[in-house]
């Protein structure tokens, strides 16, 4: 299987790729990419699970901040050391990767969704967002071979960072709602932020299809 172009445009990804090398180029031998991807996974697991268990005590979201840093680690380095020691297994790793991504994300928008700060329902229309997002990026690996990690100048390394700041918020501000309303404002920002996700997968499916049509492929 032949990789797809990586593109990644992100504020953060000359910064991000020199420290990658750098971590990878140091970590023990006995430290593989499975183990890195397992990592990021279960971590993944524990984002949601702090963010459910903030019922009983917010002091829980600390769980959720720390292990956002632990699935950075986890899933952004094990694709890192695997190229680094020249031991890609592209077939697999694509397969592999990603399906852990989906259901991580899964763990981490449900736990988001299942806490006393955002409602389930707008948490999960910003999880659909996402990976109608995700699958414009996979639909575009199979018919241009690029693989676009970038999206309005932000990636999975910068999507963490704003989740960061918001359990943070959640920290300072509390659950509470808006006045009368049904909704907090981070059910307005989740919900915003959806819909942000959703008009750059509409607008970037009408670009590439326009680019296919003109092609004639």
């Amino acid at each position: 299987m032949k990789a797809p172009l990586r593109i990644q445009r992100n504020i953060l990804a000359v910064q991000e790729r020199r420290l990658l090398t750098w971590l990878a180029a140091r970590l023990p031998l006995w430290v593989t990419p499975d183990m890195l991807t397992t990592l990021g996974f279960a971590a993944a697991f524990a984002i949601g699970a702090g963010y459910v268990l903030s019922h009983y005590d917010p002091a829980w979201l600390w769980l959720s901040i720390i292990s956002f840093f632990i699935n950075w680690f986890g899933d952004s380095l094990d694709g890192s050391l695997a190229r680094f020691r020249k031991i890609e297994r592209p077939a697999f790793g694509y397969f592999v990767d990603h399906s852990a991504d989906a259901l991580g994300n899964l763990a981490i928008v449900g736990g988001i969704g299942l806490s006393p700060y955002v409602r389930l329902d707008v948490a999960l229309f910003a999880l659909v967002s996402y990976l109608l997002l995700s699958i414009h990026t996979f639909l575009s690996a199979k018919v241009v071979d690029e693989f676009n990690l970038t999206y309005l100048a932000g990636g999975p390394t910068e999507m963490r960072i704003i989740l960061i700041m918001m359990t943070l918020a959640m920290l300072y501000y509390g659950p509470e709602r808006m006045g009368n309303h049904a909704y907090s404002g981070f059910d307005i920002f989740a919900g915003g932020f959806a819909v942000t996700l959703l008009g750059v997968f509409i607008v970037q499916t009408l670009i590439l299809g326009a680019k296919l049509r003109k092609k004639g492929r």
